[in-house]
């Protein structure tokens, strides 16, 4: 699978309690690892134990080396679109309530570089051009919007099925959801319906309320399972990275891949910490068809 968007580096502080405002609180644990919804959604797609090329900006900075180990360490091959940006990686400053797994989290994006304007012409000779190459699936979540474009034409040029991970409103949007087969939307999500644009399938979840989801033809609403949080941190990142597993197989149908991303999602948020749910997540992959 390909996957293109927002790497970060979080910092993640596991508490007793969320601080207010200038209380100060000592953490019960700390992790380190790489973030952003495309990133994480390609940690899940490796998990479940397929193939997951991240597309993103990492950067030459001593910070960006801790994200390279830790996609490294879970199976997912980085392509850095700017490799010597001398700046330090977006980081994200997060923080987890222990009594149930609710966060809160500070972070700023990063801005193109001159470099990473150039490289983006070199973009096509490292995208898949062989039948036996060819993903089954591309997932954008919208961040380096000239990535998100130029890979979502390569993909409609192919008819590899687009999912975008919508969570909020970013101004490429109006240009890049002609382009897309899945509009994957939070509760949040605040902009343009998908449905104007020409967006076949457009879901939105809620995080435990039900996913809600249209075509052209028909509707519903799929239920998510009952389970206790201990942690939600890129839990909707899992769910896009499972929903565009489910796309890639090529088998089922909409209802049925929100049912499978739903039970990712679920054995996610069962797990402490940024990795912890990686080892049975890999289970759920060996069950699929």
């Amino acid at each position: 699978m390909l996957l293109a968007g927002l790497c970060t580096v979080d910092q993640i502080q596991r508490v007793a309690e969320i601080p207010a405002p200038g209380e100060k609180v000592r953490s019960l644990s700390m992790d380190v690892a790489a973030g952003g919804p495309a990133t994480n959604a390609a940690v899940t797609v490796a998990a479940l134990g397929a193939g997951a090329t991240l597309l993103t900006v990492a950067g030459a900075h001593p910070l960006a080396a801790l994200a390279r180990a830790d996609l490294e360490a879970h199976g997912v091959d980085l392509v850095d679109l700017d490799p010597e940006r001398p700046d330090p990686p977006a980081i994200s400053a997060i923080v987890v309530r222990d009594s149930d797994g609710e966060r809160t989290v500070v972070s700023r994006n990063v801005h193109a570089s001159s470099r990473f304007v150039l490289s983006m012409r070199s973009l096509p000779a490292r995208l898949p051009h062989s039948e036996d190459e060819m993903p089954g699936c591309v997932l954008l979540d919208g961040h380096h919007p000239e990535v998100a474009l130029a890979v979502a034409r390569w993909a409609r040029e192919r008819k590899v099925p687009v999912v975008l991970d919508a969570g909020s409103w970013k101004p490429v949007f109006p240009e890049l959801l002609p382009l897309v087969d899945v509009a994957a939307c939070s509760s949040l999500y605040r902009g343009d319906d998908p449905r104007e644009h020409g967006v076949p399938v457009v879901i939105t979840t809620a995080g435990p309320e039900p996913v809600r989801w249209s075509t052209t033809e028909r509707s519903g609403a799929v239920p998510v399972p009952v389970t206790r949080a201990r942690d939600t941190l890129g839990a909707g990142d899992v769910w896009h990275g499972a929903f565009a597993y489910a796309v890639a197989r090529g088998t089922g149908d909409v209802p049925g891949w929100i049912g499978f991303a739903n039970e990712v999602a679920a054995e996610r948020v069962r797990h402490e910490g940024p990795r912890s749910w990686t080892a049975a997540v890999a289970k759920m992959g060996e069950g699929q068809p």
